[in-house]
């Protein structure tokens, strides 16, 4: 099997029991009725973008569904959360993307997602044969790739929420999806 179609999306849960927790984190996501498979971290050639809505209405109650998950619980009071999924594809149509997973605690969402798209980027810089220097920073890095011409898109989606000010279990996750058709 290699997916035709990826889409990315992400959702928030709370519960007094962790397990229904990530149930209600799958619901906002709108992947509740899928059996998910986690995968690692390859954007297949060819493998078309498409939005979370178009994403969502081909699933299949019950159909075996390949993801790249990030996933963080607590039941910890106000404590902030986060997970995320960072992607980066090539401008060459022969070359395969990449996506990474991050989840942390005391993260912004634009620090997380940084975070997330700068693995994506640096792990698909690293395939491309392109130089960079790690300790600059990704705002830095970021141009340099799109100006090599090699990238087409860096992205991220991030989900982050406080724990339940009461102890319920609170669970974050970001997901990008997999799809044959």
């Amino acid at each position: 099997m290699v997916p035709k179609k990826i889409f990315f999306t992400k959702g928030v849960g709370k519960h007094k029991h962790e397990l229904q927790a990530f149930e209600l984190a799958l619901r906002n996501a709108g992947i509740e009725k899928s059996n998910l498979v986690n995968v690692s971290s390859i954007i297949p050639i060819d493998c078309m973008i498409i939005s979370r809505e178009k994403g969502i209405g081909l699933l299949k109650p019950g159909q075996i569904t390949y993801c790249v998950l990030s996933r963080n619980s607590t039941n910890e009071p106000n404590r902030l959360l986060g997970a995320a999924i960072g992607a980066a594809t090539p401008r060459e149509k022969n070359s395969h993307g990449y996506i990474s997973e991050h989840h942390s605690f005391g993260e912004t969402n634009k620090k997380l997602g940084d975070y997330a798209e700068d693995l994506a980027a640096t792990m698909l810089a690293t395939t491309l044969g392109l130089e960079f220097d790690p300790d600059k920073a990704w705002d830095e890095r970021k141009q340099e790739y799109k100006m090599s011409g090699r990238f087409v898109r860096t992205q991220s989606i991030t989900q982050t929420a406080r724990g339940d000010k009461n102890g319920l279990w609170t669970t974050v996750i970001a997901v990008a999806v997999f799809l044959e058709e």
